[in-house]
């Protein structure tokens, strides 16, 4: 928690050009300063919950569940990241064949559903995952409260900007 109040409070302010969000013209874009804002005021949440949360056993025995869980959590995430970037192309592909359009992706990429089914997919793929193999199993709920915060960040990330396109749309 230290290590993101020194981050947000003297690091970001000292070392970054731009504010959050930056306006020139009329155009919003997004600020040297929001991505280490955010990334550090999830760390300061993280460290604040780890201080408060009370620890019912402490053991000094080393087991194989930790590490079968970490990988089992790096195999959602990187699941997550190849369904973010082949499920748009993937899915016109699919209308292609099927006839409902003829315009290939690179066109479509900034268009609504294409910009945002493999982000929506991916990101769903590794919130409800990673929630549900944290939890145990899986269950409607989670994978509900996955598609709302995949939506919300899309509103926090996408829909302000008008230059920036949502992975993995902006690599083709």
């Amino acid at each position: 928690m230290l290590l993101a109040l020194v981050g947000l409070f003297l690091w970001i302010p000292q070392d970054t050009g731009t504010g959050l969000i930056v306006r020139v013209r009329r155009q919003v874009s997004i600020g040297d300063a929001l991505a280490p804002t955010i990334a550090f005021t999830l760390m300061a949440i993280g460290g604040a919950l780890l201080l408060i949360e009370r620890r019912k056993h402490s053991s000094t025995g080393v087991t194989l569940a930790p590490f079968l869980h970490t990988g089992a959590l790096v195999a959602v995430i990187i699941l997550g990241l190849l369904l973010m970037r082949h499920a748009g192309p993937g899915f016109l592909l699919v209308a292609e064949w099927l006839g409902a359009t003829d315009t290939e992706y690179r066109l479509l990429r900034e268009t609504f559903p294409w910009k945002y089914i493999g982000y929506f997919l991916g990101g769903v793929t590794i919130i409800g995952g990673m929630a549900s193999l944290s939890a145990g199993r899986l269950q409607a709920r989670t994978v509900l409260i996955a598609g709302i915060v995949t939506i919300g960040l899309v509103a926090l990330v996408d829909v302000p900007f008008d230059d920036l396109l949502l992975p993995p749309n902006g690599d083709y």
